[in-house]
Formats: C-alpha cells, sequence, structure tokens
C-alpha cells in the first residue's frame, strides 16, 4: 500500500530528527516488499552525500546486489535534490514518490527539473505531494526549534 510506504519514510525521517539530523526519510519497494530504508545521516558520517536517498539506494543495491533498481519504487518526505535525482536516474528507478516540495533545493519539479533535462539518462515515474503535510509539518518544527 502506497501510504504505508510513506508512513515508513516518515518513521525514518523522525528518527533523523531524534539523531539531530534533517528530517527526511526515504524507503525503496520491490514488488511491494521494503528492501530499504534509511533517514538523512550527513552530520554523523561527516558525508554531505548521506541524504536518505543515497544511502537507501546504496542499501537496496547491495541488496539485490546490482547497481539497477529497474523495478524498485523510491519513497521520500522531501523532493530530492539535484544530487539525489541523479542517483535516482543513474540507478534506474521505476517510480518516485515524494512528500514535501522543496522550492530552494528541489530537483523534480523545482529547480533545474532534473529530469525534465536531456542529459538525463533515466526518467522515472514521478508523483508528488504524498503524505505533503505530514513531511511538510516535520521539516518546519525541526528548523523552528534551531532557529
Amino acid at each position: 500500500m502506497t501510504t504505508g510506504f510513506m508512513d515508513l519514510a516518515l518513521e525514518e525521517a523522525l528518527s533523523a530528527a531524534e539523531r539531530g539530523e534533517v528530517p527526511i526519510g526515504a524507503v525503496i519497494v520491490r514488488k511491494g516488499k521494503v528492501i530499504a530504508r534509511a533517514g538523512n545521516r550527513t552530520i554523523e558520517l561527516n558525508d554531505p552525500s548521506a541524504h536518505a536517498e543515497i544511502l537507501a539506494i546504496r542499501q537496496a543495491c547491495s541488496t539485490l546486489e546490482n547497481q539497477r533498481l529497474t523495478d524498485c519504487d523510491l519513497y521520500v518526505t522531501l523532493e530530492p535534490c539535484t544530487m539525489c535525482a541523479g542517483a535516482i536516474s543513474f540507478a534506474r528507478i521505476r517510480r518516485l514518490y515524494f512528500g514535501a516540495a522543496d522550492e530552494k533545493g528541489g530537483a523534480v519539479d523545482n529547480g533545474v527539473q532534473f529530469f525534465k533535462q536531456a542529459s538525463c539518462h533515466h526518467q522515472p515515474d514521478c508523483y508528488s505531494g504524498m503524505a505533503e503535510s505530514s513531511s511538510s509539518a516535520m521539516l518546519k518544527e525541526f528548523f523552528k526549534e534551531r532557529r
């Protein structure tokens, strides 16, 4: 069930927030089964590439022993950035579902609109606005507490 997978991504986002990370969570599903889930760990790992999507993609590729995730779907709580959109494309993820739009850093519906570029090798089917209010509220609360 689509909503259930986004709920799992929200759980990962909440765990990230509890670790002091920006609350973004991602889940990768293949044939109705979760094969990877992650939350942001950029601070913990001292790694600017340790976004939830990247970590989940790495985990899924390791699980499947394949660099391609052609029959997999990604659920993420925030619109992916350019780096993550690139990884999604190179991994050949079939479908992308995301929660909150990111007008400043997003690269799917906002910003560079990565998947619409001629240089993009693979464009997943994209669906935005899933659990948007929950995803957005979690991010707003996180940043409100830090200001």
